[in-house]
């Protein structure tokens, strides 16, 4: 079996195992060898971090060329208009070009939110707003990027779903071991694969049968177990 760990990553914690800067790491919330994450959230969100010790599984999650559809939970200061919604959708332009068509909506705040330490600054003349925002690409910081451009800066960002995978009911700190078959991983490889362009469609990254994962660039060596 397959073994994929489904973690609610807190606030001001590093997607990575090495320490950095007295900063905290995953290494103070996971204690099992040889798993590293599939993909990355930044420091200052929170939410959904999937990590796998096996090889194929992580590239199908984090590889360039085979993103899975990421839906987050995104309160913004003001009341989002209609406008900026459909211009999240749309695509905005950004430094680093336009962002693909995404999915938004307006919510309300999600009923089982976990408080977050520290709080969001509060404001009484401001209010906020929340939105679900799904895109498929992985751009640095880009959620954050594409509210500020619309209007709407982000003051909290919540990853509540990668591809199949969603957070649920897991608090912060608290994970979850999924155990999956091979047929479910080459399920998931080729609905990637179909998703693509014809030009797109070699999975090149994704052939090497070896199922050791790398550490992702800048993440580190993995450390040994605490005892």
């Amino acid at each position: 079996m397959i073994q994929l760990l489904l973690f609610n990553k807190p606030f001001q914690v590093m997607s990575q195992f090495s320490p950095v800067d007295n900063k905290s790491t995953l290494a103070d919330h996971i204690n099992i060898p040889g798993i590293y994450p599939a993909g990355r959230l930044d420091y200052d969100s929170e939410g959904l971090l999937l990590l796998t010790a096996h090889g194929r599984l992580q590239q199908a999650i984090s590889h360039p060329d085979f993103k899975l559809a990421k839906t987050y939970w995104v309160q913004v200061e003001g009341n989002i208009s209609q406008n900026a919604i459909n211009q999240l959708t749309q695509g905005v332009n950004l430094k680093d070009g336009l962002t693909r068509p995404a999915q938004c909506l307006a919510i309300k705040e999600p009923h089982h939110l976990w408080p977050r330490h520290p709080p969001v600054r509060y404001r009484a003349q401001i209010p906020t707003s929340w939105i679900a925002l799904t895109i498929k690409e992985g751009r640095n910081r880009q959620v954050r990027r594409m509210t500020a451009a619309v209007g709407f800066p982000t003051l909290r960002l919540i990853r509540a779903q990668i591809g199949p995978w969603q957070l649920g009911a897991l608090q912060p700190g608290e994970q979850r071991l999924l155990n999956l078959d091979q047929q479910s991983l080459e399920q998931l490889l080729n609905q990637n694969l179909k998703s693509k362009k014809p030009n797109q469609r070699s999975g090149k990254g994704l052939k090497n049968p070896a199922d050791r994962p790398r550490a992702p660039k800048g993440l580190g060596a993995r450390p040994k177990l605490r005892s």
